[in-house]
């Protein structure tokens, strides 16, 4: 249904969950020419860069930064971590949760698949079980997403440690924070990771481009001479060098780096559990306004039942009857707004997947954005007849006031 006058002209606003919305500082300093390579300021960008990785994963530890997108990310952790045949063990609540064993399998590592459904997070129970029937240890390291972007369900990285420990299993503990770090609490060294996978467009609000390992002494020194590791994604000269070329090896993604930098300095004044308690301020926001939205139809609901096993990034929602594609394109069209597709929800074919879609509250994101994304979702609810409960922006409001 198309309204007499388009009201999305004007700047657009892109809530999908990665690449999420780059704050105006970070495009300012990536917009200039191309600097020296061989010394001089970034050699002095560099430098800074590492420590406030370091700070924004919750890690003294070790750092590599990829030319990549998240599935590079991936693949750098899988040459580094594993020798061909080695064991792993993934936790899949999601799509991404199955795209990392997929890359896992492909370069010729075993891998065993926890599949938790899509909408209910890990079990630690199955996960115990699992262990504890590797009696020989042929695990080598647990593979688990914080927040899968897909379904946006949350999982308790704390509670995987608990249990590895309980059971004394030495599996180590990778955490893929692609859709998570810089959005939900997440504390590397404290709660027991070995490896976090992340990547610069989604929480780190800086172009794609740009894959990040932190790594543990325990996994660096478990992980020598792995045959996988090829002369591209060894962490070992990325993270340490000691020529500037080695971090990257060759060229350095220049510009990347500049609005990286930038990026990370605004973190670091906002403060890192500030950003937190904001994008959990935000999430709760939307949830509100899906509940109230939900009274008015059974087909409408977020896909995670319980706030608690939710992301503080990414919301995902079901709306029967392709209704989530005809908003999408309403909002997108007529509003200016565009929201994420339901990417791997179900594992659905056409026309299922037209029942899902995602709103993303990421990165560089305040109060009148998000209020805004959920006023024109309504808007578009009422326009093309979707049945939904009265009130949904008077709730989400109310849960910012009342936070």
């Amino acid at each position: 249904m198309k309204s007499p006058v388009s009201l999305a002209h004007g700047r657009p606003y892109l809530a999908i969950p990665g690449p999420s919305t780059m704050p105006d500082r970070v495009l300012r300093a990536m917009h200039r020419g191309a600097p020296n390579i061989y010394g001089g300021e970034i050699y002095e960008v560099v430098a800074g860069i590492w420590p406030r990785l370091r700070a924004v994963a919750g890690t003294t530890q070790h750092c590599a930064i990829y030319i990549g997108n998240g599935h590079a990310a991936w693949e750098a952790a899988n040459s580094n971590l594993f020798s061909r045949g080695d064991k792993a063990l993934v936790l899949a609540v999601g799509r991404f949760g199955i795209g990392w064993a997929e890359s896992a399998r492909a370069v010729g590592v075993d891998v065993d698949v926890l599949d938790f459904g899509t909408s209910r997070p890990v079990d630690m129970a199955r996960v115990e079980a699992a262990l504890r029937a590797d009696r020989g240890h042929k695990i080598k390291a647990l593979l688990a997403t914080q927040v899968d972007t897909s379904s946006s369900i949350k999982t308790d990285v704390a509670a995987l440690r608990a249990v590895l420990d309980a059971v004394g299993h030495p599996a180590l503990l990778a955490i893929d924070c692609i859709a998570s770090l810089g959005c939900d609490e997440y504390r590397m060294d404290a709660w027991g990771v070995d490896l976090t996978v992340s990547a610069s467009q989604k929480g780190l609000m800086t172009p794609p481009g740009l894959g990040i390992l932190w790594f543990s002494d325990k996994a660096r020194e478990r992980c020598r001479g792995n045959d996988l590791r090829t002369p591209y994604w060894d962490w070992e000269p990325r993270a340490f060098g000691p020529e500037f070329w080695q971090y990257f090896c060759g060229t350095a993604p220049t510009h990347h780096l500049y609005g990286l930098s930038e990026a990370l300095l605004m973190l670091e004044e906002e403060g890192l559990e500030n950003t937190w308690a904001r994008h959990r301020a935000l999430a709760g926001a939307v949830w509100a306004a899906f509940d109230t939205w939900s009274g008015g139809s059974p087909e409408l609901a977020m896909n995670v039942p319980r706030p608690e096993d939710r992301g503080w990034s990414v919301t995902a929602a079901r709306m029967g009857g392709g209704d989530a594609t005809r908003l999408r394109e309403w909002c997108e069209r007529e509003a200016g707004v565009t929201l994420g597709i339901g990417l791997g929800m179900a594992a659905l074919p056409d026309p299922a997947w037209h029942n899902f879609l995602r709103v993303a509250h990421m990165g560089h994101v305040n109060a009148h954005m998000t209020l805004g994304v959920l006023a024109v979702m309504e808007t578009g609810m009422q326009v093309l007849g979707i049945p939904h409960g009265e009130g949904g922006i008077m709730a989400a409001t109310r849960a910012l006031s009342t936070r």
